[in-house]
Order: structure tokens, then sequence, then C-alpha cells
């Protein structure tokens, strides 16, 4: 028999049981108070047609001791008396209670053949004769009737008293056999199923903490005995393929841990509080660390305060606006300079796990940035000397010589003169690049309206683009606020840039200039539908002496000379390109 089976039918048995008990009681209850109820209505009825008799009777004494018989009313009462008692007859069942009856009748026959005697006898109702005998006689049997009557009540109350403890008894022995069942029955199923059950959950509480080393109860029922075998199924199943994975993870970590300690660069990772949990050998090299120091957060670690900060920022997603500062490391004597970089970690469904911070030793590249920029503004300094003083000889040896406008000698003029021009320009350009650089260039901020600013580089720029059937386009979103900046220095950042545009763009192509706040920020962009960058070149754009495409020109600085004015004013500048399909250079100033 299976196991549902036998719940089934162990749980219907005990609800039979206890159901049929309480129907018997209630029938017993039922049964009971009905006979109650009859007894006690015949008895009250029996007490009511005695009470009448008696009220009857008592009317014919009044008559007969009266001063002047009335033989109609005493004839009427004398009918009632004998109608009352013929009720009590015909409606009695009890023979007891007839026999009372049969008494009063033949009492009230002898009443009445004595009281049919001479007028005279009636006078001597107080004496001792046979009219006060058959008036006692018949008044005892009345008497005897209504406490019959009384006993009879008390007997039927006395019967249900009995019959209603009876009946508890049998249902509390009812209850009792139930309780005893049911208790036996939830010991047994306790004892077979509870024991079993209980060692599954430690069991498998044992295989959640990782011991496979588990015991498993036997059971003599069989849906039990198939549970704890596919349990114990499971549970071996587990323990393999924890041993498979854990293998492959240990081949992983052990395969991640090389990778790492082999990539040129330092690494340090970080989990998403910001505490250093593995560092690659190269790491401890350019920290002079003798052993990681793991757990620890990257500011106490690297002396830095801020990182903390910075760190959290970038693992919420937020981009630095800034190029971070590089640490400053002192080991063995020397100072270091490391460049760093932090990257999230994210898993498939965009949950972070840490982040990755790359350390690279830029000592020597910095140094000769330094002195790159020091040659450089120096040579700025002397080139710009003698040029100069070449550009005014040129110029006034131009003014005495005279040469046809179609001849060889002035065509080499304009040549030298546009050369010359454009070796001042470079110069020019090589110096403020410098300058900006190291720092020595200073701006002079004042607000600024960006409508108005915009409107005038269009207008500048609006005859030679129509010479080329080129459309500028001037998109603002209002409102724009005021911005504290260097009119002439942003000016020259749009120059470049217009003028890239311009220069990449094809007849009747199309340049939108565009102004928005964004936040905290002003978004100002020049985009246009040239052939765009390529997207190997997009990294380096704005690194000093790179040009872009076919079309050069210059020495390659100019968007290096706008990325540092846009710095310098606390903004950034980017690209957004495809190849074929325009360029978008965009910058953002703080408000």
């Amino acid at each position: 028999m299976r196991l549902r089976t036998r719940l089934f039918l162990s749980i219907s048995a005990l609800i039979t049981v206890a159901l049929v008990g309480v129907l018997l009681g209630l029938v017993s209850v039922m049964q009971m108070a009905g006979s109650q109820e009859r007894l006690i209505n015949q008895a009250f009825s029996t007490i009511d047609i005695s009470l009448r008799m008696r009220q009857h009777l008592g009317d014919q004494m009044v008559n007969l001791m009266g001063k002047d018989l009335d033989s109609p009313a005493l004839q009427a009462s004398q009918q009632k008396f004998l109608a009352a008692l013929e009720e009590g007859l015909s409606s009695t069942t009890d023979a007891q209670t007839r026999e009372h009856f049969q008494r009063i009748a033949a009492s009230y026959q002898v009443f009445l053949d004595v009281m049919r005697q001479p007028a005279s006898l009636r006078w001597s109702l107080l004496d001792d004769d046979d009219f006060s005998h058959a008036l006692d006689i018949l008044r005892t049997s009345m008497v005897e009737l209504q406490r019959h009557s009384l006993s009879v009540v008390g007997d039927a109350e006395g019967a249900a008293r009995d019959r209603a403890l009876l009946i508890a008894s049998l249902l509390g022995l009812l209850g009792v056999a139930v309780l005893l069942i049911g208790f036996v029955t939830a010991q047994g199923i306790a004892r077979r199923f509870g024991a079993p059950i209980d060692a599954l959950a430690k069991a498998a509480d044992q295989i959640g903490r990782g011991d496979f080393r588990v015991t498993l109860p036997l059971s003599p029922v069989n849906e039990v005995a198939a549970l704890v075998r596919r349990f114990g199924l499971m549970a071996e199943a587990l323990r393999q393929l924890k041993e498979t994975n854990i293998e492959k993870l240990l081949a992983e970590q052990q395969r991640l841990k090389a990778v790492l300690d082999s990539i040129d660069d330092g690494l340090l990772i970080v989990d998403r509080q910001g505490r250093i949990q593995h560092a690659n050998p190269v790491a401890q090299r350019q920290l002079s660390w003798a052993e990681a120091p793991l757990g620890q957060p990257l500011s106490q670690a690297l002396g830095r305060p801020d990182l903390d900060e910075l760190a959290q920022r970038v693992l919420r997603g937020e981009p630095l606006e800034d190029e971070p500062e590089d640490l400053v490391i002192e080991a063995d004597g020397e100072q270091r300079l490391l460049s760093w970089r932090l990257t999230p970690v994210l898993l498939d469904e965009g949950r972070l796990l840490g982040g990755v911070m790359v350390l690279r030793d830029v000592t020597e590249e910095r140094a000769f940035e330094r002195v790159r920029n020091e040659f450089v503004l120096r040579a700025s300094h002397e080139l710009r000397t003698p040029v100069t003083g070449m550009q005014m000889a040129f110029g006034l040896l131009n003014e005495r010589l005279r040469f046809d406008s179609e001849s060889r000698e002035a065509d080499l003029q304009r040549t030298v003169d546009e050369e010359m021009q454009r070796l001042v320009r470079l110069i020019n350009d090589l110096l403020d690049f410098s300058r900006y650089q190291s720092g020595v260039q200073a701006l002079e901020r004042e607000p600024c309206d960006l409508e108005e600013l915009l409107a005038t580089l269009r207008q500048r720029y609006s005859a030679h683009a129509d010479e080329r059937g080129i459309e500028i386009e001037l998109e603002l979103h209002p409102p724009l606020p005021r911005v504290k900046l260097d009119r002439l220095q942003i000016e020259r950042v749009l120059d470049n840039l217009v003028g890239n545009a311009m220069r990449h763009s094809s007849e009747g192509g199309h340049i939108r200039l565009q102004a928005r706040r964004h936040g905290e920020r002003v978004l100002l962009s020049v985009a246009d539908d040239g052939e765009g960058v390529p997207y190997s070149q997009q990294a380096r754009i704005f690194e000093p002496f790179v040009q872009v495409g076919h079309r050069k020109g210059g020495a390659g600085l100019g968007l290096a000379l706008c990325k540092e004015i846009v710095q310098l004013h606390g903004g950034r500048i980017g690209l957004y390109s495809r190849p074929g399909q325009g360029a978008q250079f965009y910058m953002t100033l703080p408000v």
C-alpha cells in the first residue's frame, strides 16, 4: 500500500469515528429531549385538569354552602367537573395517572350520591358525617393526582439528567479514544517519517556547508526510502561537481595569476569597497612593497587620501573629468612617477565585481616631456627673434624690388613670403603650446554671451563658406547662461575647429554650430558632414604634431592647443566620428 493511501485511510478512520460519535450523541440528546418534553407536557396537562376540577368543585361547595341553592349553577359546575374528568381520562397514557383519575371519578360519584340526600344534611358539613367523608376522599384523590403529576415531572428530569450524564460519558470516552488513536497514529507517522526527514535535513545542512560525508537514514516506507536514495544520488553528484569545479577554478586561477604576473605594467585588483585583493610583482616593485598590503584601502596603501573618493566614483561608473594626477613614490632614495587608470569590472548582468588599477612608470617620460617643453619654449624664443628680423628685412626688400606679377621672380617672392608667414605661425604655435603645458599662460576671464559668440563666429566664416557653397547652421538651446571665460582663447579654439570643418568639408557641405546647457556645464560643438576621422587615429588626434587625413596643413598643433586651452578653463574636449559620416568636435565648460 502506498504512503498516500495509508495516510488517507488513517485520517479518514479518525474523522469517521469522531463524526459517528458526535452523530450518536446528537441523536440521543434529541430523543431524550423529545421524551422529556412529552412527559413534562403530559404532567402539566394533568395538573391543569386537576386545578380546573378543584375550581369546579369549589364552585359547587360555594353554591351548596349558600343560603339559597342555585340548582342550574350547581348542575353546570358538576357538568364542567365531569367534562374535565373525562378529558383527563381520555388524554392520559400513563396507567398510574389513569388509575388516579378513576379514583377521583369513583369518589366524585360517592360525593354526588351523598349530595342528593335530603337538603338538611348539607348544613352539617363540619360534622363527622357522610358528606364530609365523601368530600375528604374526593379532595384527597385530587391531591394525590397532583402529587403524582409532580413526581412524574421530577422523575423525567432525573431520568434526563442521568441520560445526559451517560451521553456525556460516552462522548468523553469516544473523545479519549479518538485522542489515543490520533496520538498513536501521530507517533507512528513521526517515527516512520519524522526521523528520516530530520536526518535528511541535517544531511542537507551538512552538504550546504560543503561536507559531503553524510550518513543517510533507513526507512521501511517505500516513498521515504526512494527519497533517501535520490538524495544520496544528488549528494554524490554535487560532490563530483564540486571536485570538478574546484579543479577548474584552481586551474583558471593559476592561469589568470600567471597572465597578471607576466604583464609589464603594474596591476592592483580591488573589490567593490576599493580594498586591495591582489598585486602583481610589477606593481610591488613599482611601489617598493615587500609584501602586498591585501585588504587595505587604496588611500592607505598608496598614501593618497583622495584615492578612495576617486575609486568610488569610478566603481559607480562615473567618468573622471580630468586626467588623474601621477602617483609620487619615494623608493630607494629616488622619486618615481606612476600614471594610473582604474577600470570597473562588471559581470554579464551588470553587477559590479570590483576594479583593476593599471600602474605605469612614467618617470622617464615626464622628464623627457619637461626637457622637450623647455627646449621647445627656448627654441621658440630663440627662433622668433631672427625669423621676425628676416620677415622685416624681406618686407623692406619687397618694397625695393619691382618684378612683373607674372614673372618667375614675383612667384618666388610670394612663395618666400608665404613660407615665412607659415614659419612665424608655427613658431607662435610652438611658443603658445609650451606656455600652456608649462602653466605659464594665464586666462583673462570675463562673462561671455555664448549666443553672441557663436553668431559672431558664424558671421566671420560666412563669406568663405558662401564661396564653397557650405551652409553654416546655428543651433541654440536656450536658456544659455553667461559663462566666465577668456573669450580670445575660446575664439581661437572655435576658429580652429570651424577651420578644420571647412577644410574637410566638400562643396555644398553642411556645418552645424551647437550650444546647450547640460547640468552644471555648457556644451559647445562643431559638426560637419565630411569624410570623418578613422577609428585608428581618433585616440591620438589631440596629441601634438599629429595630423589626420590627406589634407594636411600646419604642424599638427591646432587640436593640441585646443585641448590645452579647454583644460585650462576646467573643461573637456572630445570627438565623435564615424568614417565617411562626418565628425563632431565638442567641448564642455563649467558654468
